[in-house]
């Protein structure tokens, strides 16, 4: 009988096996660095381009603050002119008032009487002065009630002036408001 060794074909079988086996295994680990390489160069690129776009939109938020702020000056110094032009508008609409009150005080002092301060603060005017006696600031105040640009003449003050003042016997203070008389306020 003729003997046959199969034993080298096996190992042959099983080498050639495990030849294809690591050159699969081999394929399979460059597929899978190749995979990662690849997954790693997409994800690089994403990242650079969502960079990309968050610098230009910061870029793009800074001008538009820079604008807003831009708007902002403007409005603060529209407001200012606003406020000017409205201050303006007031002057030129109290001038003629202004006028008539200085005329009006001329009227109402009496002999004897003279103001040596006259301030207005707001609609409300405080004049200090000397006059003769305490019957020329009575009279003093019942005219400026009866003229129709002043209305509630009040007495702060009287005092006899000093000795060495001979002329005019007693200093005062008073206020009164400012009003327009019904025919000016129809007219405005």
């Amino acid at each position: 009988m003729a003997r046959i060794n199969l034993l080298p074909w096996r190992e042959e079988r099983r080498e050639a096996q495990r030849k294809r086996f690591l050159l699969v295994l081999t394929g399979v680990l460059v597929g899978s660095v190749g995979a990662v390489f690849i997954a790693d160069q997409i994800i690089n690129t994403a990242i650079a381009r969502q960079v990309a776009r968050n610098d230009y939109i910061g870029k793009q938020i800074a001008l538009v603050d820079e604008r807003i702020k831009q708007i902002s000056e403007l409005k603060a110094h529209r407001q200012q002119l606003l406020e000017r032009m409205n201050i303006i508008q007031d002057l030129q609409g109290n001038r003629q008032v202004i006028g008539r009150i200085f005329d009006q005080l001329a009227r109402t002092l009496p002999d004897g009487v003279y103001f040596t301060d006259v301030k207005m603060a707001g609609k409300t005017l405080s004049i200090s002065g000397a006059a003769e006696s305490n019957n020329r600031v009575s009279e003093l105040m019942r005219n400026l009630e009866a003229s129709d640009w002043f209305e509630a003449p009040s007495l702060n003050e009287v005092k006899a002036a000093s000795a060495d003042q001979v002329e005019q016997a007693n200093v005062f203070q008073l206020t009164v408001r400012q009003t327009q008389p019904k025919t000016l306020e129809g007219e405005q």
